[in-house]
């Protein structure tokens, strides 16, 4: 079982009877391009996952939390989990093509949902293509109706009031995965404050990769947090971003590092800066 990262010769060798992929490449100012990146090419009897209409709830009545991309009922992914395919013995692989930036939402909701088998494709889509495996065009039809359950929840999340409450807790340590720009407030294309939480560190997601694209070694990055962390308690971790995605990259990435499972912070910042009373910070 994998359950955080498999490589492109370890997706090979698996049964595609007892192995579901996800293609949850997307771009947040592009709504439409996650399909359509899909439809020009993928990995051969991948299923697309779509930001916005599957690992998205767009009626707030229903969401979970608030935010650019509020997370759905744990009931409603997975139904359509069982939709797609997924039965509870089944590898489940994820992959995009922007760096593992969106691919991770899905591992870590299907964390969530209790599937502990499920891993990201290290290297994403690239990998793949360069190590000539199969690749098709066009939308496949999923697979026959599977029989997945929901089970305890692997994954920890925080809501605005529990991050709001523990705000300059030495007991909460929120990192923000956003780009140094967007954090320190000197530019914000997305949400109509712009800057960051009180007392958060930032830790752009991309840092998590090597010049090639994959994973860093678990040892440099468990080198690179202990230096952001500076002696705080790991434990403690709140991942956050814009709106609960690109968070997440940091969260797989701390897993790899051997520093526990830490929690995420869905509404992000996109929920946080439109919470009247909420304190915000530039620079």
């Amino acid at each position: 079982m994998h359950t955080h990262l498999i490589t492109v010769e370890q997706l090979s060798a698996l049964s595609p009877a007892q192995c579901l992929v996800f293609d949850v490449s997307a771009d947040l100012m592009n709504p439409e391009a996650g399909l359509q990146m899909y439809g020009q090419e993928h990995i051969a009897g991948a299923i697309h996952a779509d930001l916005n209409h599957h690992l998205s709830e767009s009626d707030p009545a229903f969401a979970v939390n608030g935010g650019r991309h509020p997370l759905p009922q744990r009931e409603v992914l997975a139904q359509w989990l069982r939709c797609v395919g997924l039965n509870n013995d089944m590898q489940a692989v994820v992959y995009d093509r922007q760096g593992a930036n969106y691919c991770v939402r899905l591992w870590w909701m299907m964390k969530w949902c209790g599937h502990a088998a499920v891993a990201v494709l290290d290297g994403g889509f690239q990998a793949w293509q360069k190590s000539g495996g199969a690749i098709t065009r066009g939308i496949e039809s999923p697979r026959t109706e599977g029989q997945f359950s929901l089970a305890p929840a692997l994954v920890n999340w925080r809501s605005t009031a529990e991050v709001a409450a523990q705000l300059g807790s030495p007991q909460q340590t929120l990192i923000d995965a956003r780009a140094p720009a967007r954090f320190k407030g000197e530019t914000e294309p997305l949400d109509p404050v712009a800057g960051h939480i009180p007392g958060a560190l930032n830790r752009p997601f991309p840092l998590n990769l090597d010049a090639n694209g994959f994973f860093k070694s678990p040892a440099l990055l468990r080198q690179e947090f202990d230096q952001l962390l500076a002696g705080r308690d790991p434990a403690g971790v709140v991942h956050h971003c814009g709106s609960g995605v690109s968070a997440l990259p940091n969260l797989l990435a701390m897993e790899l590092a051997g520093l526990g499972n830490t929690s995420l912070y869905p509404g992000s910042w996109s929920e946080w800066c439109n919470t009247p009373g909420l304190a915000c910070a530039k620079g």
